[in-house]
């Protein structure tokens, strides 16, 4: 019964922060987390296979797993050496921290998958809305990505390398800036 508990005040406290992080606005978010790191931040899955649990312990069930490395989620709470993260579809749980990495990825406009054919994301040669086309990507392609200046971010995909517009994909706040 302790235990039971002791798990459900950590899950109603979990709750109350996030409730608080939703009700903040985006500017007052770039909190410190118990790594010292900021939250939200974006980080990517280090390994190929993934449980993401439904609490921060093996003792708790397994909501989903993914079969990938690379894929792009947002950390939006810390306990201990457990990561509370967020997809590119909203799904939310538990990852150890030892599965993620801090490369930074991201996907192609996913809000736009399954919205019919035809839509892609231009991947350009130079950060400029005017510049050459280098490839065209469908919605829910992975891209590493390796810089941000605010507007746009540089970015490779299967081998292929240039320039995307940052509100096209997922994986970077609008307006952030990074190398």
């Amino acid at each position: 019964m302790r235990q039971f508990l002791s798990r459900l005040a950590f899950v109603t406290a979990a709750l109350l922060s996030v409730a608080a992080i939703d009700a903040m606005p985006a500017f007052a978010q770039a909190a410190k987390g118990a790594s010292g790191l900021p939250l939200p931040r974006f980080v990517s899955l280090k390994s190929k296979s993934v449980n993401l649990r439904v609490g921060p312990s093996v003792d708790y069930a397994v909501a989903w797993r993914y079969m990938k490395s690379g894929v792009p989620v947002e950390i939006i709470q810390e306990y201990d050496n457990w990561r509370r993260i967020r997809d590119a579809d909203g799904t939310e749980g538990w990852v150890n921290q030892a599965l993620l990495s801090g490369d930074r990825t991201a996907i192609t406009a996913p809000w736009m998958r399954g919205k019919g054919e035809g839509i892609f994301v231009n991947m350009r040669h130079d950060p400029q809305s005017n510049s050459a086309i280098v490839a065209r990507m469908e919605p829910g392609v992975v891209v590493h990505v390796g810089e941000c200046n605010g507007d746009w971010c540089r970015a490779e995909a299967q081998g292929v390398e240039g320039w995307i517009a940052q509100g096209e994909i997922w994986g970077a706040y609008p307006g952030e800036a990074f190398k």
